[in-house]
């Protein structure tokens, strides 16, 4: 099992899609890693050869953000909206959403409102 920066890649994908596996790198960064490496997307990551992993490790250490140094900057830039006070920032703190999203029907799990469904609200009529 190929290991890239303290993380398991699949075995049995397909490289560009095992890749995907790491926080901070999606299938575009994928190909492109690849592309750089001149590695074939379509090869499964157990055929993968020491060198070749260690190429991609060396492309994702030049130029990429992945894991905890990426996670740590949203939170950091998270917590400068809140410093400032901004729409944003007041928006996060609350817990409601960011980005412009309607709040009436939808979050409702993000707002803590979460109801069963239920019938339309009439009750039934008794048999006499």
């Amino acid at each position: 099992m190929a290991r890239i920066h303290n993380i398991n890649i699949p075995d049995d994908k397909q490289i560009w899609i095992g890749l995907t596996s790491l926080f901070g790198i999606g299938r575009f960064s994928a190909l492109k890693i690849l592309e750089k490496a001149k590695i074939n997307p379509n090869k499964k990551t157990k055929d993968l050869t020491v060198t070749e992993i260690s190429a991609i490790q060396k492309i994702i250490e030049d130029n990429y953000k992945i894991e905890g140094d990426l996670k740590r900057e949203i939170q950091a830039n998270v917590r400068r909206l809140k410093d400032i006070n901004c729409y944003r920032g007041i928006r996060h703190s609350k817990k409601l959403p960011v980005r412009g999203q309607k709040t009436k029907t939808n979050s409702r799990t993000v707002r803590g409102n979460v109801r069963k469904t239920v019938g339309s609200g009439k009750r039934k009529l008794e048999l006499k």
